[in-house]
């Protein structure tokens, strides 16, 4: 994408256009090469603009999912916690395809799964929801959890081993980051299979391997929890380029 498009920002105020300056430009390198860190998180004057973004941001990262294959029938979901209600989630309506997701579309449930505000035009995927319920119980850091069907996610986790620290972009995966949850048994009906996971991943997890089955990511905001799922699923991607070679290793073990 050109720079002039990335650049071209709408200002939700007032509906201009807005194009950094040269100078704001310099200061922002200037900022950077000093030590300052770019800008974290943004906060909000009310629930109702922080609820908002998060939705928006949801809706995009959906999209982008979809775009990179991540999809599998109604297979997959993501959530992320309300900023006013902390106890409730919002999350993809179930059946609704992720290429054409919006904000709007989102349905707000309870940590059984159940809709109880949002769009309630269609069921939420309360069977996929326990997976990500005693994740967020467990873990008040984690606002966000994401969970697809992705191809080279599902195909290194039939190993059910962890990535190796094979390049510089795996090493955000080193130590307690990732996790393994080796018995996985399909479709979690019940709390004592998601009280496991969350069990698996532990207290500094931030990705979760559900061997034979795929990957699941959480974070701070949406935002983070999508980034590290593309990012695993790239990272088993070129891990499984390495299969050869690892296959010979476990050879000369025999």
């Amino acid at each position: 994408m050109a720079p002039q498009a990335t650049q071209d920002i709408v200002s939700r105020e007032n509906g201009k256009r807005w194009l950094p300056t040269a100078k704001q430009d310099q200061s922002a390198l200037e900022a950077l090469s000093q030590g300052t860190p770019l800008r974290g998180i943004p906060t909000f004057p009310s629930f109702h603009e922080h609820r908002t973004h998060i939705l928006e941001h949801m809706a995009a990262a959906f999209r982008i999912f979809a775009r990179n294959g991540y999809t599998e029938g109604m297979a997959g979901h993501n959530s992320v916690r309300d900023p006013e209600h902390p106890h409730t989630f919002w999350t993809n309506p179930l059946g609704h395809a992720w290429a054409l997701m919006r904000a709007s579309d989102m349905i707000l449930v309870n940590y059984e799964g159940k809709a109880i505000g949002g769009n309630m035009s269609r069921p939420s995927n309360s069977a996929g929801f326990f997976i990500h319920s005693s994740l967020h119980k467990a873990r008040p850091d984690v606002n966000a959890a994401c969970h697809a069907h992705s191809i080279h996610g599902k195909a290194w986790s039939a190993f059910g081993r962890p990535l190796e620290m094979i390049n510089q972009d795996a090493c955000v995966f080193y130590g307690e980051a990732q996790a393994i949850y080796k018995d996985f048994g399909g479709v979690v009906f019940d709390d004592a299979e998601s009280q496991r996971l969350a069990d698996a991943l532990g207290p500094k997890g931030k990705v979760l391997m559900l061997t034979n089955h795929g990957l699941l990511t959480v974070g701070e905001t949406v935002d983070e929890a999508a980034y590290l799922f593309t990012l695993m699923e790239r990272s088993c991607q070129i891990q499984l380029k390495q299969t050869p070679r690892l296959l010979m290793g476990w050879k000369r073990c025999i």
